[in-house]
C-alpha cells in the first residue's frame, strides 16, 4: 500500500475487531500515528462487541471530541450487557441526545421489565420514529402488557406514524395474548391490503400469524397460512400448529402434523405427550414419551404432571424416581407439581422425603415452590410446618397469603386465620374471592356469626367482589352451625341468583331435628327434588324428616318411590395409602384382591 492514512488504519482495526482479534486491533490502534473520532469509536465498539465493557469505557473517556455515535455506542453496550444503571448515568450526562439514544434506553428498560421507566422516557421523547414506537409497543408485548401494547399501537396510527413489519409482529403477538380473534383478523386483512408478503422476506410475519391463529384456536386460518408457502414451515411454525391442534382437542391432526415434521424437536414431542395426557389417553402418552430421543427436565415434568392430572399419583412418584435415575435434574416446577399431588392424598412421609431432596437440589428461592410446600403441609395435617415455611419466606404474593389463611381455617384455627387476613391487608395486598372464602370458612368453623357477616359485607361493598357459590354455602354453614337455621333459609331466599341443588343441599346439611329445623329441611328438600328428582341426599333427608316427625306413611311411600326410580345414596367409604397408591373400600366391598388378608390385619 503506497500510503496509509487514518481511514485505512481505522478500516484495519475494525476488521480485526470484527474477526474477534481484539488484541491485534488494540495493537493497531496504539500504533496509529493519527486518530480521529471514528477511530476512537471503532476501538470502543470492538471492545464492546468482544465483551470488554470496562476497557471500552476507558477508551470512551479518552476519546477527544466525542460525538453522538460515541455516546450511543457506549450506552448501547451497557444495555446489551444488562447494565442499565451505568447506561442511564451516561444517558443523563449526554447533552445532545438523538432518537437512537432515547430508543436504546427505552429498549434497555423494556428488556429488564422496568416498564414504568421505559414508558416515562418514551413520553419525554422530543421526537419519535417508527423504531421508537415499535420498541415501546414490543416492550409492552414481551412483558405481557398486551392491552397497553394495543392502545399504544392505536395511538401510533393516529399520530400518522406508519408501522413496519416489526410493529405488526409485536401487535400480532399482543392480539394472541389478549385473545382477540376479531382484531387479529383485522390486522391480517390490513397486511394483505398492504401486500405484506413482499416485505416478509424472512417469513417472521407469517410465523407470527400462524402462532396467533393457533393460540386463538382458529386452526383453519392457521392451516391456510402454514400450507400456503412451505418455505417458512420451520420448527417454530410446526410447533405452533401442533400446539394449536392439541389445545383445540384435534389430536389426530396434531399427530399427523407431528409425523410430518422433518426433525421432531423436544417442544413438538413434549406438546404431543401433554396433549394425550390432557385428553386422558395415558397409554398413548406413555408410548410417545418412551420413544422420545432426548428427554429433558421439561419433558419429564410434563409427563409427571400428566400422571397427576389423571390421578395416577403412584405413577407420578415412580416416574420422578426414574427421572432422577437417568441423571436428569428436576426443576422447581417438577417439585411443585409433586408437592401438590402429595398434598391431595395427604402422603406426609413421601412429602417430607421429597422436601428433603428438594433442599439438596434446588438452591435458588422460588415463590411457586414455597407456596406449594405450604399447601402440601397444610393438606397433610402439618399446619405448624406450613406456618413455619410461610414465616421463613422472604416475599409473599396473594397465593401465599390465601394458602396459609385457608390452611389455618381448615384446621380450625380461626383466630390465626383472621389475624393472617388482617396482616395481609396491612401489607397492602388486596384480598380476592379465595381470601374471603378462607376467612368465611374460619368464621363458620368457630361460630363467629357477626365477624362472618362483616367480612361478607366487606367483600361485596368494599372490594366489589361478586360472591360465588362457595361463599354462599359458607354463609349457610356459618348461620346453620350457630343454630340460626331460619336465618340461613332467609339468606338463601334473598340470594341474587337462583339457588341450585348445592345451595339447597347445604341448607339441608345444617338442619337439626327441632321442629323449626325440620320444617326448613323439608322445604329445602322439596326444592332440591324439584331441581333434581333423582338426587339421593335430598330423598334421604326428606325420609329422615318424615321419620323424625312420625310421618311414617309418607316415609314409606318415599322410600318405595326411591326404589322404583333406582335412587340410592352413595355409601360412605374408607381409603388407605399403600406405596403411593390409594385403595378405597366401601361397606361389604370384596373387590380388593387381598381383602381377606387385610381384614385379618385390621
Amino acid at each position: 500500500m503506497p500510503e496509509r492514512n487514518v481511514v485505512s488504519w481505522t478500516a484495519m482495526l475494525s476488521g480485526l475487531a470484527d474477526a474477534g482479534r481484539i488484541e491485534d486491533a488494540r495493537r493497531v490502534f496504539d500504533e496509529m500515528p493519527e486518530k480521529n473520532v471514528v477511530s476512537w469509536n471503532s476501538m470502543a465498539a470492538g471492545l464492546i462487541r468482544n465483551g470488554d465493557l470496562d476497557e471500552a469505557r476507558v477508551v470512551f473517556e479518552q476519546t477527544p471530541d466525542k460525538n453522538v455515535a460515541s455516546w450511543n455506542a457506549m450506552i448501547a453496550g451497557y444495555i446489551e450487557n444488562d447494565r442499565n444503571d451505568e447506561a442511564r448515568v451516561l444517558f443523563d450526562e449526554m447533552k445532545c441526545r438523538n432518537v437512537i439514544t432515547w430508543t436504546s434506553m427505552i429498549s434497555g428498560y423494556c428488556r429488564e421489565g422496568s416498564m414504568e421507566e421505559a414508558y416515562c422516557l418514551f413520553r419525554k421523547m422530543p421526537e419519535k420514529n417508527v423504531v421508537s414506537w415499535t420498541a415501546m409497543i414490543g416492550g409492552f408485548t414481551w412483558n405481557s402488557l398486551f392491552q397497553e401494547a394495543l392502545l399504544l399501537f392505536l395511538e401510533m396510527i393516529l399520530s400518522g406514524a406508519k408501522p413496519n413489519g416489526e410493529t405488526f409482529i409485536s401487535i400480532i403477538y399482543a392480539c394472541a395474548g389478549l385473545g382477540f380473534p376479531f382484531l387479529g383478523k383485522q390486522l391480517h386483512a390490513q397486511l394483505i391490503v398492504n401486500s405484506w408478503k413482499l416485505d416478509d422476506y424472512d417469513c417472521r410475519l407469517s410465523r407470527s400469524l400462524v402462532r396467533m391463529y393457533s393460540v386463538l384456536g382458529l386452526m383453519d386460518y392457521a392451516h391456510n397460512i402454514f400450507e400456503g408457502d412451505l418455505s417458512y414451515c420451520d420448527d417454530q411454525s410446526f410447533n405452533s400448529m401442533i400446539n394449536g391442534y392439541v389445545q383445540s382437542g384435534q389430536l389426530e391432526r396434531a399427530q399427523d402434523l407431528f409425523d410430518r415434521v422433518p426433525i421432531q424437536n423436544k417442544i413438538a414431542w413434549t406438546c404431543m405427550v401433554a396433549g394425550y395426557l390432557s385428553a386422558g389417553q395415558v397409554l398413548k402418552a406413555c408410548n410417545l414419551f418412551n420413544k422420545m430421543p432426548d428427554r429433558d427436565s421439561i419433558a419429564w415434568t410434563s409427563m409427571i404432571y400428566g400422571y397427576v392430572q389423571n390421578e395416577l399419583i403412584a405413577e407420578a412418584i415412580s416416574l420422578f424416581a426414574e427421572m432422577m435415575g437417568h441423571g436428569v435434574l428436576p426443576m422447581n416446577s417438577t417439585y411443585a407439581v409433586l408437592f401438590g399431588a402429595i398434598g391431595s392424598i395427604a402422603y406426609l412421609d413421601q412429602g417430607r422425603q421429597l422436601h428433603g431432596m428438594q433442599l439438596k437440589t434446588i438452591y435458588e428461592y422460588d415463590l411457586i415452590l414455597e407456596n406449594s410446600l405450604i399447601s402440601m403441609y397444610a393438606k397433610c395435617g402439618e399446619i405448624d410446618d406450613a406456618c413455619r415455611i410461610f414465616s421463613n419466606m422472604t416475599y409473599w404474593d396473594k397465593i401465599s397469603w390465601n394458602t396459609i389463611i385457608m390452611g389455618l381455617s381448615d384446621h380450625g384455627r380461626a383466630s390465626e386465620s383472621l389475624k393472617m387476613y388482617e396482616t395481609m391487608i396491612e401489607f397492602g395486598i388486596y384480598p380476592d374471592s379465595v381470601t374471603f372464602l378462607g376467612v368465611l370458612t374460619a368464621c363458620a368453623h368457630s361460630g363467629l356469626v357477626d365477624k362472618g357477616w362483616e367480612l361478607f359485607n366487606t367483600m361485596v361493598n368494599d372490594y366489589a367482589l361478586q360472591p360465588g357459590l362457595q361463599h354462599y354455602i359458607s354463609m349457610i354453614n356459618l348461620l346453620g352451625r350457630a343454630g340460626k337455621v331460619k336465618d340461613a333459609e332467609e339468606f338463601v331466599l334473598r340470594l341474587p341468583i337462583e339457588p341450585n341443588h348445592a345451595i339447597w343441599g347445604a341448607l339441608i346439611g345444617v338442619c337439626g331435628l327441632s321442629k323449626t329445623d325440620t320444617d326448613v329441611a323439608r322445604r329445602a328438600a322439596e326444592r332440591l327434588l324439584e331441581l333434581d328428582p333423582l338426587n339421593a341426599p335430598g330423598h334421604v333427608a326428606l325420609c329422615n324428616i318424615y321419620a323424625a316427625n312420625d310421618r311414617h306413611t309418607e316415609e314409606t311411600s318415599l322410600r318405595k318411590e326411591m326404589r322404583l326410580k333406582g335412587v340410592r345414596k352413595v355409601p360412605g367409604c374408607s381409603w388407605i395409602l399403600v406405596q403411593g397408591r390409594v385403595h378405597v373400600f366401601s361397606p361389604g366391598d370384596r373387590s380388593e384382591p387381598l381383602v381377606k388378608d387385610m381384614l385379618l390385619e385390621v
